[in-house]
């Protein structure tokens, strides 16, 4: 099989899982205008039960309950002089990171690749929610979460996405096998979740770099 034939056998293949993933999940289409729609707010974890379709389900599940707690990050942070920019605190995140993969058994660069992706549709959201309450101030948090206990879940979460990058390993080297099961288990996932258009972006984003993140293109922090 030549590269062209690959790539277009991935693409429509990709095109099936999309639109059999709209027709089975009805959400998608009862949502409204995503860009309109009620920011995400429920607590991180609580949800429901069902998990994303496919064999990437549990990390795409996983990748969005990071996102939601993307919310709480605004909300603490919001009306105060704390940034959404804090190249300090990323550079230790990820060189953090970087020490737990390699004791994970997961290639270091290729979680570093990972995160920064997490990192960046966390900045995404919270950008974005601080847009809509400066434009909507009656939508803006009447309360301040705090950032210690997010901090402390976001560390939980990473390294439940470190074991979930370890088990996926040999699924994510494979092109066509994980583009399909990516777009299957987003796509269930962001219905399931009822994801607005700006965390979908966020979602997008934040799972850019999981079928090629066996490559070692990431840069040492």
């Amino acid at each position: 099989m030549n590269l062209r034939h690959g790539v277009n056998r991935c693409a429509a293949i990709t095109g099936m899982v999309v639109a059999a993933a709209v027709l089975t999940t009805p959400q998608v289409m009862a949502a409204g205008d995503p860009m309109n729609a009620e920011p995400a707010s429920r607590t991180a974890g609580t949800a429901g039960t069902t998990e994303s379709l496919g064999r990437l389900g549990p990390l795409t599940d996983l990748v969005i309950e990071r996102i939601r707690v993307s919310d709480d990050v605004a909300a603490s942070k919001y009306g105060t002089d704390s940034p959404i920019e804090d190249p300090k605190r990323e550079a230790q995140v990820l060189e953090q990171v970087r020490q737990q993969a390699d004791r994970a058994g997961v290639d270091p660069d290729a979680a570093a690749v990972f995160f920064r992706d997490q990192i960046t549709a966390s900045k995404l959201v919270q950008k974005g929610l601080f847009a809509r309450w400066t434009a909507h101030p009656e939508e803006a948090p009447t309360t301040r979460p705090d950032l210690d206990r997010i901090r402390e879940r976001l560390d939980q979460l990473t390294t439940a996405l470190l074991q979930e990058l370890k088990d996926t390993e040999h699924l994510r080297g494979e092109p066509v096998a994980c583009t399909v099961q990516l777009v299957w288990a987003g796509a269930t996932g962001a219905a399931r979740e009822r994801l607005d258009r700006l965390h979908r972006q966020a979602l997008d984003t934040a799972t850019e770099s999981v079928c090629r993140s066996g490559e070692p293109t990431a840069q040492h922090v």
